[in-house]
């Protein structure tokens, strides 16, 4: 799935590419992409004519600054752009062409086609219900680590379980989860109410570090990603612990282990991530994997 900084390197992307250019019309192959109230033909018809401005990012979501619309894309698992001329052959799980006025074609793509599209008056793109809830920014001016203690203190959830959720901090992925946790020293299954105010500030430190450097890399390439320039992203020749299972830890030398957490495959170093001697009872469901782990 692509993760913040893969989504904000596309972001970058689209406004070089399509900033400024003006749709003329839409096709839509798969309307669930579309999501209620708006129909297919209605998604359609109001974005003729409408200019592309720019693009913001909030989280995972890319957010499409119209004349009149705010048109909101998530690209779940593997949904990506691309900029083709028009008469290039439609490539394989193309779902959405936004026909421009200069003649060139925006593309949606999407393999599972899990992707949406969601439209709001401009002026309202801020009351999207997924925003109301999302938690801040990973940035210094946004993330700050007095809240982000309070949320720790308050959640038995495995350390990992809690920053995945995007109530808590926007973005963060399997990806960046791992690496944070690494680079924080923390196990992945700790209690997140058993982290002291040392660790919590490595952790936070960490997080904002991660995510700056992959951005700044132009995130990950794991699988399938590419950015809207057709590029892939650089920041896994500088991943410590995610992917490098059985291999040595960049740090100690002990090979890096996996497991499961929240569902989702985790990587780290028994070494260096060590579990507190002392554990609290369980009360969630993350935490049964706790006797299974060094």
């Amino acid at each position: 799935m692509p993760e913040l900084p893969e989504v904000e390197t596309i972001r970058k992307g689209l406004i070089n590419l399509v900033g400024g250019a003006v749709i003329t019309d839409v096709a839509v192959f798969w309307d669930r992409m579309i999501t209620p109230p708006f129909s297919t033909e209605r998604f359609k018809t109001v974005l003729r004519g409408e200019q592309i401005h720019t693009i913001e990012r909030r989280g995972k979501y890319l957010i499409f600054l119209l004349d009149h619309w705010a048109m909101i894309s998530h690209l779940r698992m593997e949904g990506k752009y691309e900029v083709s001329e028009s008469g290039e052959p439609l490539k394989k799980h193309t779902h959405v062409i936004f026909y421009l006025a200069d003649g060139r074609q925006l593309r949606y793509l999407d393999v599972r086609k899990f992707g949406k599209f969601t439209l709001l008056p401009i002026e309202k793109r801020d009351d999207y219900e997924p925003f109301k809830k999302m938690g801040p920014e990973p940035t210094v001016d946004f993330f700050k680590l007095s809240k982000f203690k309070k949320d720790l203190s308050k959640s038995h959830r495995a350390i990992k379980a809690v920053i995945l959720d995007q109530n808590i901090v926007a973005g963060v992925g399997n990806i960046y989860a791992d690496e944070s946790l690494f680079q924080a020293r923390i196990h992945p299954l700790q209690a997140a109410d058993t982290i002291g105010p040392a660790a919590a500030k490595r952790l936070h430190e960490a997080i904002i570090d991660v995510i700056s450097r992959s951005v700044e890399a132009g995130g990950s390439t794991i699988r399938t990603y590419k950015n809207t320039l057709g590029e892939a992203g650089k920041f896994q020749v500088s991943l410590a612990v995610y992917g490098q299972t059985g291999q040595p830890c960049p740090n100690c030398g002990h090979q890096i282990e996996k497991i499961r957490v929240a569902q989702r495959g985790t990587h780290y170093c028994p070494h260096c991530q060590q579990m507190p001697r002392v554990r609290t009872k369980a009360t969630d469901s993350t935490d049964i994997a706790y006797k299974g782990a060094r």
